[in-house]
């Protein structure tokens, strides 16, 4: 589709966001949204007209970008016929949509209960968790995000957490392996993997291993830079979860579903967890949905006992039906494909040319459509190119980045120190390339700030 300009429109549309709308980790004053006008495939475009290429995939979901004809026809078709119907009844889309994802999820986590989007999910399995164990306490990393509500906000690792942080959620945190900025003075993968599971060992042990009712991790770390576990350490996790009895969550709302080459990121380590959430890409955010995927042991913890816990939408018809449909258009296009070979063959070679070409380019990490660049100011000293969670003039450099990606015509996604390459799971190698190109301009900017 041509963007058609309409400033006129674009500045009602404006209007009335900042008389009305209320919006989410944000300052209400001190922001500036951008009015848009539509979306198709990976660029969407504003009432200037001006188009962007979006490597956010909005918030890190559009897995098979806008307005797909197929998910779109599905979601019309599906409120012709039963738009909305209540969780406790069997419906054809709501059971369809489960069939497919357990189809998809590793091991014998074939039971789905579905929720609203991921917080909940992740609400949800801490419930099942602590009630399947009879345990308290969850233990969660630094460096994570799991979700807004109050208990997944809590289980959080990040400063979003801090301003709602109760103290009393039955959390304790532990340190994740993250070698560029390690926190056991490792300099292999191996040492990283070794230390970072005996530090996790220590913490279990010392908070008492039969208090400890899960552990939750995301797959990949998503929002805290997309930092891929060495080889060995969610299966070392696994372990000491069966050794002491304790439920392994894995958090794969923002890694699912195509993202990192493969249907789940577990599969990119060979592990099942005890339960699984997800969100986001299950129907590329065009119905909010999430939901649990529950293994048989915790199942049959509520078989015959009542699982005390439902949402008013859980299943709702409309997000079902454009899950079965997102599903089945990932499988007939090879869209998971597409991002694992893409990944592969165009972003991460590129990106490592652009690191080679770039100061402020410390590392490049990630896998499918799921790729982090780390901005620093020295490489010798990895000094972020700005403070950790930075904020006003300290995170100039970044704000400067961000603004010359998007008078590129780039939309980036960026945390902190960090842009994220996220497009949609199957942009085609000639839009990726057009987004590398202005990533590649953007770069400079942030090269200005380098020592």
């Amino acid at each position: 589709m041509t963007p058609q300009p309409n400033p006129e429109a674009g500045a009602a549309v404006k209007a009335a966001d900042r008389d009305h709308v209320f919006h989410s980790w944000s300052a209400q004053e001190l922001i500036d949204p951008l009015a848009v006008a539509g979306a198709e495939g990976s660029y969407f475009w504003d009432y200037d007209g001006r188009r962007y290429l979006d490597f956010s995939s909005g918030l890190v979901y559009t897995n098979i970008g806008y307005q797909h004809p197929k998910v779109v026809a599905a979601i019309q078709e599906q409120a012709a016929t039963m738009t909305t119907f209540a969780p406790a009844f069997a419906v054809e889309a709501r059971s369809e949509a489960a069939r497919l994802i357990a189809e998809r999820t590793p091991g014998d986590l074939d039971k789905i209960f579905f929720t609203n989007g991921g917080a909940d999910a992740v609400e949800h399995a801490v419930r099942m968790a602590r009630l399947h164990t009879g345990r308290p306490k969850v233990l969660s990393a630094y460096r994570s995000y799991h979700g807004g509500t109050q208990q997944a906000v809590n289980i959080t690792g990040d400063p979003r957490r801090w301003a709602s942080d109760s103290g009393t959620a039955g959390v304790v945190r532990f340190w994740a392996p993250y070698l560029y900025r390690s926190r056991f003075y490792a300099e292999t993968e191996e040492q990283e993997c070794a230390r970072a599971l005996e530090h996790l060992e220590t913490t279990i042990a010392f908070e008492g291993p039969s208090t400890v009712a899960a552990i939750i991790l995301e797959t990949i770390p998503g929002t805290a830079g997309i930092m891929v576990p060495p080889p060995g350490y969610l299966a070392g996790v696994r372990e000491l979860c069966d050794k002491h009895g304790i439920v392994f969550v894995l958090d794969e709302v923002m890694a699912g579903f195509g993202r990192t080459g493969e249907w789940f990121a577990a599969g990119l380590f060979d592990v099942t967890p005890d339960l699984l959430t997800f969100a986001k890409g299950v129907n590329s955010g065009y119905v909010p949905l999430g939901g649990v995927a529950i293994s048989s042991a915790i199942a049959e913890t509520f078989g015959k006992r009542p699982y005390p816990g439902g949402l008013t939408y859980s299943g709702h018809p409309l997000a079902c039906a454009a899950a079965v449909a997102t599903i089945n258009v990932m499988a007939e296009e090879g869209v998971v494909e597409n991002a694992a070979r893409l990944g592969a063959d165009v972003v991460g070679p590129e990106l490592r040319a652009l690191a080679d070409r770039h100061p402020s380019v410390g590392e490049v990490r990630g896998t499918g459509m799921f790729w982090a660049l780390e901005l620093v100011r020295d490489r010798g000293t990895r000094e972020p190119l700005v403070p950790y969670n930075a904020a006003g003039e300290a995170n100039a450099p970044m704000a400067a980045f961000a603004a010359a990606a998007k008078k590129g015509g780039l939309w980036p996604f960026v945390n902190m120190n960090r842009t994220h390459v996220v497009p949609p799971c199957n942009i085609s190698e000639a839009e990726l390339k057009e987004g590398l190109a202005a990533l590649d301009a953007a770069l400079s900017v942030a090269d200005e700030y380098t020592e």
